[in-house]
């Protein structure tokens, strides 16, 4: 009450003479009139700055780079295993395999030479008559033929020649007309080439047959003779 009485007499003397106030009284009363003056300046907001329109700037974060990781050393790449290659053993070996002269020299069969001395065909072999008593006789399957290769063993030395070509690992493919090869029938024969051993006498030949079936009604016109058992098959070119 004392600080408004002051400020009321001050501002009431107008341009008349200055009471005389302490220097405790001055500055009361000029934080009282301050204070007035604040409190009814209608213009005068609360805060000093009005930051309402402003918007702060976010300052964000710069990204990271990222860490480079050590490098693994790398693996060997694995290679994918090849395909098998699939290869047709009934394709016509005359492409592949090479000519031979003779069935002797193929085995390295000494003192003997083996001729091919033609071929028939029949529906079974051997022909039989009414007095014939045969051990084995074999008939073609429903559909073929027997197809009859005849070769002529020729003992060319002058004593009795052993003649195994068991022993020496004989089997024979057969490709007629330059048709896919079939493997030689095995047969009980005692002739059958692929399975004689037997000996031959000095100075005198045996007959030896391979068989194999054909499809009926063929006309062998070309004949090629697939040898194997060595260390590579050769084809020995009969007709």
């Amino acid at each position: 009450m004392l600080l408004g009485s002051l400020a009321v007499t001050l501002l009431m003397t107008g341009c008349g003479e200055m009471p005389n106030l302490t220097q405790d009284e001055t500055e009361l009363i000029s934080e009282y009139a301050v204070g007035v003056l604040l409190k009814y300046d209608t213009a005068h907001g609360r805060r000093l700055v009005d930051t309402s329109g402003y918007e702060l700037a976010v300052e964000e974060p710069e990204p990271e780079e990222p860490v480079a990781e050590p490098e693994e050393p790398a693996e060997e790449e694995q290679q994918e295993p090849e395909e098998p290659v699939v290869m047709d053993v009934s394709r016509d070996e005359e492409e592949t395999q090479p000519a031979i002269t003779s069935v002797e020299q193929y085995y390295g069969i000494p003192n003997i030479a083996i001729s091919y001395q033609g071929c028939e065909i029949a529906d079974s072999y051997p022909p039989t008559g009414e007095d014939d008593t045969l051990f084995f006789s074999m008939d073609a399957t429903p559909g073929q033929q027997l197809l009859v290769l005849k070769f002529n063993a020729q003992n060319l030395s002058g004593e009795d020649q052993a003649l195994n070509m068991l022993g020496y690992g004989a089997t024979f493919r057969v490709s007629v007309n330059g048709e896919p090869s079939k493997g030689a029938l095995a047969t009980m024969l005692v002739n059958d080439m692929q399975t004689y051993n037997s000996v031959i006498p000095a100075n005198t030949s045996a007959e030896l047959v391979s068989i194999v079936e054909v499809p009926q009604g063929t006309n062998p016109g070309t004949i090629d003779f697939i040898l194997r058992g060595g260390e590579t098959d050769g084809t020995l070119h009969l007709q």
